[in-house]
């Protein structure tokens, strides 16, 4: 068979990747940042794929010495007021991520989600919203195809989404990137 060359499929995929974060406006990125710099603790929770581009943010957040866990783990504390559950719904919402932001909204933390549809049900659940403007699993038969199979694009751009947000926050807190690399783990 003949497959494309691997740097033409790679160019196709980062001008994917970058035409979606073209429309994260700064306005929210801004939100996204201080909604994180303003809680107590920050949970973090996704289904499948996107479930590990979350645990990558909770990484980050962590490295920026936030108090950050992913929802599951044994050592996720529970949410209350003045906290933070950031969730991911690429589709719009599946049934548990929408518990699950209940439970946090019903305990008092404030909740965010990182979608696709602006108007989905998770959206509407959430006090905010990131829209990545990006195919997924749902939607992937319409509009214009991605190169990217099964809902990667989204997944894709959370991942940049998420580094460049850490960068922000990073300078937001007045940190040296080498700050961050002190606290990530030694046990590897």
């Amino acid at each position: 068979m003949n497959y494309p060359q691997i740097k033409a499929l790679g160019q196709q995929a980062a001008a994917e990747i970058g035409g979606v974060l073209s429309t994260v406006t700064q306005a929210s990125a801004e939100s996204f940042c201080a909604d994180i710099l303003g809680a107590s603790t920050i949970a973090c929770f996704g289904g499948g794929r996107e479930g590990l581009m979350m645990r990558a943010l909770t990484m980050r957040l962590m490295h920026l010495g936030l108090n950050a866990h992913y929802v599951g783990d044994m050592t996720t504390p529970p949410l209350g007021s003045g906290d933070l559950l950031i969730a991911s719904a690429g589709a719009g919402g599946c049934s548990t991520v929408l518990a699950i932001m209940q439970v946090a909204r019903q305990a008092g933390a404030r909740v965010l989600i990182v979608t696709a549809p602006p108007a989905g049900p998770a959206a509407a659940l959430a006090d905010g919203a990131v829209v990545l403007q990006a195919q997924t699993m749902a939607n992937e038969t319409s509009g214009a195809p991605s190169l990217l199979p099964m809902g990667s694009l989204f997944e894709a751009a959370q991942l940049v989404l998420f580094d460049l947000v850490s960068i922000m926050l990073r300078e937001k807190t007045g940190q040296a990137a080498g700050e961050m690399s002190a606290r990530h783990t030694n046990l590897e």
